[in-house]
C-alpha cells in the first residue's frame, strides 16, 4: 500500500498497490496554496465563526477552524453565544457580520439548539459570504453549472480534489456513486461529479438493491452515516473510495475510535484507492473553507 505524495497531481493507480490516500498532507499543500495567494494578491481575509452554546465537539472544530485562518493570515474572529440566545439575537449579529467590510466568510457551527431555525440562520447570511457554501444561491448555482463566482460546500469540493489527486483531472465517462442525498455532501457531491461529465447515481435510503448498483461504480463517495456500512460485496475492484463518513464507536474492547462509513479492513485489498478515517476528507474539509474565505475576499477587493 502506499500514499498520494504531498505534490502530486496524479497517481498511478495501475501498480496493483492500494493508494492510502493521505488526507492530511494534500490539505497541507492547499493550505501552503492559499497562503502564497493571500501574499500575492496582499490581502486579509476576515473570517467570523458563530459557534452557539458549548457542545465540545463543536468547540473543538471551531478552535480547529480559526487557528488554520490565522495560520493562514487571516483575521478570525469568534463569536461564542450562550446555548439560549435567541433566533433574533444570532440573526442579528449576522446583519451585523453582512455589513463589515473587514469580515469576508461567515460561518455558523451546527448542529444549533432547537429553538433557533437552522434554515433562517443559514439563508441569512450574504451568498458572498456564505463560505460553507449552504446558501440557495451558492447551492443553486452549482447544480446548474453557474460556478464561476460560487462558493463550494467545503467537504464536497476537498473530496473531488481527492479523486482528481488520484485520478488525474479527467474523469469524463466515469461512472460515480454517491451514497447519501444530504444538502451538505451528497447533492452537491453529485452536482460537481456531473460537472466532470460523471455518470452519477445517487444512492439513498429508498434505494432497491443499494449493493447492487454501487458494485458498478468507479467512484464511490460514501456520506450515509452509518458505521462501516459500506462493506467488500458492494465494491467493484479497483473502484477510488472516497469516506466522507466520521462516527464514533466503542470497539468490543471498550475503546472509543472514529471509523468511517466505509468498512476499511473489509474493502481495503479491493480498490485502487482509499481515503482512511480520520486522516482522509476531514482535514480537506477545514482546508478548502480557508480557500473559499480566500476567494471570497479576492472577489470583494476586485468589485470593490
Amino acid at each position: 500500500m502506499t500514499t498520494v505524495p504531498l505534490s502530486s497531481n496524479k497517481l498511478s493507480l495501475s501498480n496493483n498497490a492500494t493508494v492510502i490516500i493521505d488526507g492530511k498532507r494534500v490539505a497541507e499543500e492547499i493550505i501552503e496554496s492559499v497562503k502564497s495567494r493571500r501574499a500575492i494578491e496582499n490581502i486579509v481575509p476576515g473570517l467570523a465563526v458563530i459557534l452557539v452554546g458549548n457542545d465540545a465537539a463543536s468547540s473543538v472544530y471551531v478552535r480547529s477552524k480559526s487557528a488554520r485562518a490565522k495560520e493562514c493570515g487571516f483575521v478570525s474572529k469568534q463569536f461564542d453565544l450562550h446555548a439560549d440566545v435567541s433566533e433574533s439575537e444570532v440573526l442579528e449579529l449576522i446583519n451585523n457580520l453582512n455589513n463589515d467590510s473587514t469580515i469576508h466568510g461567515i460561518l455558523v457551527q451546527l448542529p444549533l439548539p432547537k429553538q433557533i431555525n437552522a434554515h433562517h440562520v443559514i439563508q441569512s447570511i450574504a451568498p458572498e459570504k456564505d463560505v460553507d457554501g449552504f446558501h440557495y444561491l451558492n447551492t443553486g448555482k452549482l447544480t446548474t453549472g453557474d460556478t464561476s463566482d460560487v462558493l463550494v460546500p467545503c467537504t464536497p469540493a476537498g473530496s473531488i480534489h481527492l479523486i482528481k489527486a488520484v485520478m488525474g483531472s479527467t474523469l469524463s465517462g466515469k461512472h460515480a456513486v454517491v451514497i447519501g442525498r444530504s444538502n451538505i455532501v451528497g447533492k452537491p457531491m453529485a452536482s460537481l461529479l456531473l460537472q466532470e461529465n460523471c455518470t452519477v447515481t445517487i444512492i439513498h435510503s429508498r434505494t432497491e438493491t443499494p449493493a447492487e448498483l454501487c458494485k458498478l461504480a468507479d467512484i464511490v463517495v460514501a456520506a450515509v452515516g452509518i458505521p462501516k456500512h459500506i462493506k467488500e460485496g458492494w465494491i467493484k475492484p479497483g473502484a477510488v473510495v472516497i469516506d466522507v463518513g466520521i462516527n464514533r464507536i466503542t470497539t468490543e474492547e471498550g475503546k472509543n475510535t472514529l471509523v468511517g462509513d466505509v468498512d476499511f479492513d473489509n474493502v481495503i485489498d479491493k480498490v485502487s484507492a482509499i481515503t482512511p478515517v480520520p486522516g482522509g476528507v476531514g482535514p480537506m474539509t477545514i482546508s478548502m473553507l480557508m480557500q473559499n474565505t480566500l476567494e471570497a475576499a479576492i472577489r470583494s477587493k476586485r468589485i470593490a
